[in-house]
């Protein structure tokens, strides 16, 4: 045999199989796709990456009410405040209609990844059990949409003209007894957080009174100055300032205790009604967000507590941060959803 010959048998002997160099690559790649995965485990940013640069664009915030209404006043200051913690632009947009479902549906409907808030009052609470007590689905579910912060929580006041009759409420019940169904007051919407306390008044008082809905809060106010509607149940936010323009009197509030921006005007239970109703709002988002997005908007919620900018504006007012963080917030919205659905269900079917 030849040299050459004995060096080529020698060659082959130790050549890798044919298929075995792409067996090895595989096998590599094996390796290095199970380190990659055990880094993502203990690095979760790694795996998480979209999360963990939360907010990538603009964020929306839905108010479910026309601009003027106490979810547009609450909302607006806390976007601002949200926008210089997250770094990036917080657009308020007023998606009016069905005393608010319409901007909760199309946030529960959004796609759930911390681009999409919404601030939304204690009609959050309502809305399902009322849409179950007209025979028809409801736009949204209970766990549709998940509690991130709460921020304000205040009794509604009982607001009419300056130039009205009426000097107490013990004056409203009165002449509400004499004409009964012919006393008009204003409200966001059947079945909304105007609508519920004023009708919660006029069962524990044996009165009748006009419901008349608008499309949110603001417009509810502006029928009041103009004429439209004598009364109605509202957040002390919505009406401060007419009440220090002189415009408008205020005859009770909903509240446990008297509010520290209104300590003269009395509670209904003070004057012989037992009756109580918070307007509170909130942050939400849609059911399936992320944890990582829902812990940064909780902790940005957390932040703007100390924003001057924000305190400056609600003292101005008259409504004072009544913040609950995520957890407490959920079981506060439980136990009102809870009660607020026992309200309707006893309010029944309103055309």
């Amino acid at each position: 045999m030849s040299a050459r010959s004995s060096r080529c048998r020698a060659n082959a002997a130790t050549r890798e199989p044919r298929g075995a160099g792409a067996a090895s690559t595989a096998r590599r790649r094996v390796v290095v796709a199970a380190a990659g995965a055990a880094l993502a485990g203990v690095m979760p940013g790694v795996a998480r990456g979209q999360d963990a640069a939360y907010p990538s664009r603009p964020v929306t915030m839905v108010v479910p009410f026309p601009p003027g209404g106490v979810a547009d006043l609450v909302g607006r200051p806390v976007a601002a405040a949200l926008e210089r913690q997250l770094g990036q632009p917080v657009v308020v947009e007023n998606k009016a209609g069905a005393g608010g479902g319409l901007g909760m549906q199309q946030v529960a409907r959004s796609k759930p990844d911390g681009h999409t808030l919404l601030v939304a009052l204690s009609s959050i609470s309502i809305l399902p059990e009322a849409d179950r007590v007209l025979g028809r689905p409801a736009m949204y579910g209970f766990r549709d949409l998940v509690p991130v912060a709460r921020f304000t929580a205040d009794p509604v006041v009982l607001a009419v003209r300056a130039d009205a009759p009426w000097k107490t409420l013990a004056d409203f019940v009165a002449d509400a007894r004499k004409r009964p169904g012919q006393i008009p007051y204003g409200s966001s919407g059947n079945y909304g957080t105007m609508h519920v306390p004023m009708e919660m008044l006029a069962g524990r008082a044996g009165v009748k009174l006009l419901h008349v809905p608008y499309t949110g809060a603001g417009p509810a106010v502006v029928g009041l100055l103009g004429g439209q509607v004598d009364a109605l149940a509202t957040g002390p936010s919505s009406i401060v300032q007419h009440l220090k323009a002189g415009k408008v009197r205020v005859l009770g509030s909903w509240g446990g205790s008297r509010l520290a921006a209104l300590p003269e005007v009395p509670t209904l239970k003070e004057l012989g009604l037992d009756v109580e109703f918070t307007q509170w709002a909130g942050l939400f988002v849609p059911a399936g967000t992320p944890e990582p997005v829902v812990a940064r908007l909780r902790s940005a919620s957390k932040a703007i507590l100390s924003d001057a900018q924000l305190q400056q504006r609600f003292e101005t007012l008259g409504t004072p941060l009544q913040y609950l963080d995520a957890p407490e917030f959920a079981r506060f919205y439980d136990h009102e959803n809870e009660v607020l659905s026992e309200v309707v269900r006893r309010i029944g079917k309103v055309e």
